[in-house]
């Protein structure tokens, strides 16, 4: 069996993040689904990087998939790549094992040592309608992301700029915000805290012992992702479990993690680490460090999800993992058979490689329309 060809699509849906899938295509009629994890202003550049990088595999086996990773690693990213690299390299991984586990008739999982669970749990943001933001607003959608069925929701209680040093008001707001939260959903509901790499030591432990009462779940990258010490100090100080990873890619990033002893938990991206083996491999030496993998999801939209799920089904050390609630009509829409939670779990799929097909007639609905704009995390005016 040799690779064909290569083909990407920038799924841009008006309400959601734009989404980068791939499709691996065999002399033998096998194709591979894949995707990659997408920047807000980078679609195109990943696109073409994806389809630059895929003509390596032209010609080739794709059961051959840690040669080529491996000739990728060493041969294109130096000392580091980059961060598009590696998101287009693990939507190429990808969709190679796909391939593979079609042409074994094998879920993924098998290939990669065995189920050890039957049913994997997954956590939702707030959903439903957005208000004016206030607390009352906030605790309307909590509350429906739990009646549609989920056990656990995550959620950024901060307000206004991403910035390290913030005044007290910024604290009280997002303490009183957990609060609000715990109180919507009741006691039985797990409580997930995002914090997305924003506050300095001294601003994350003080919001880190004042919720400790609402019993968080986990509190997630309290400190910048490239200050590791900074987020291995945060977790001495408080009792609630620390994640980290969402922004890392490869073993070599994660290792610097267990060493310091910086996290409780892990939770790397299958469309930015490097794929399913290097996910596989970094929950392996997670484990040897009594540390839970927790896969990041929310710009794993539908093939990243199954992706995570192949992963996830065959670690002992597997806790949680994200499921992209505000994707779930676009994921519908596009996918033949949809991994869809019920009651905050997700059936392990039997079908052969990921077990998920995408509608190609169905990805055209909603073709790449040009970056959006956002504004800047810390807003001139705001600027120390």
């Amino acid at each position: 069996m040799q690779v064909t060809g290569i083909k990407t699509y920038l799924f841009q849906p008006p309400d959601a993040k734009t989404a980068c899938f791939l499709k691996v295509d065999t002399d033998e009629g096998i194709f591979g689904w894949g995707e990659a994890y997408t920047l807000t202003g980078r679609e195109q550049t990943l696109e073409r990087l994806v389809q630059d990088l895929g003509a390596y595999l032209i010609g080739r086996d794709p059961f051959q998939i840690k040669h080529f990773m491996h000739a990728m690693w060493r041969d294109l990213s130096i000392k580091r790549g980059g961060f598009d690299l590696y998101c287009a390299l693990s939507g190429l991984e990808i969709a190679l094992w796909d391939i593979v586990g079609k042409a074994l008739g094998q879920p993924v999982y098998n290939l990669l040592g065995g189920a050890c669970r039957e049913r994997l749990r997954v956590y939702g943001q707030p959903s439903g309608p957005r208000g004016d933001g206030s607390l009352e607003d906030l605790a309307r959608r909590a509350k429906h992301t739990v009646e549609s069925g989920h056990t656990a929701i995550k959620f950024d209680p901060f307000p206004g700029a991403w910035r390290m040093i913030v005044d007290k008001s910024v604290e009280r707001t997002a303490i009183e915000r957990v609060r609000t939260v715990r109180e919507a959903v009741g006691p039985d509901v797990d409580v997930l805290i995002e914090v997305h790499r924003r506050l300095a030591p001294m601003h994350a432990v003080r919001v880190a012992q004042a919720i400790e009462q609402y019993q968080p779940f986990w509190y997630e990258e309290p400190t910048p992702a490239e200050d590791i010490a900074a987020t291995a100090y945060v977790r001495t100080k408080t009792t609630i479990p620390i994640v980290l990873g969402e922004a890392l890619s490869t073993r070599a990033e994660f290792r610097e993690v267990f060493e310091r002893q910086a996290a409780d938990i892990i939770n790397p991206d299958i469309c930015l680490v490097g794929g399913l083996l290097e996910m596989r491999d970094i929950a392996s030496a997670a484990e040897t460090y009594s540390v839970a993998l927790a896969p990041h999801g929310n710009n794993s939209t539908t093939i990243g999800l199954a992706a995570s799920l192949q992963v996830a089904a065959c670690v002992p050390n597997f806790l949680i993992m994200e499921y992209p609630v505000a994707w779930e009509p676009y994921a519908k829409e596009i996918s033949v058979t949809p991994l869809l939670p019920t009651n905050g779990v997700i059936p392990l799929p039997t079908g052969p490689g990921l077990g998920l097909e995408l509608d190609e007639a169905a990805l055209a609905k909603y073709p790449y329309q040009g970056g959006r704009r956002r504004a800047l995390a810390t807003p001139a005016d705001e600027w120390p």
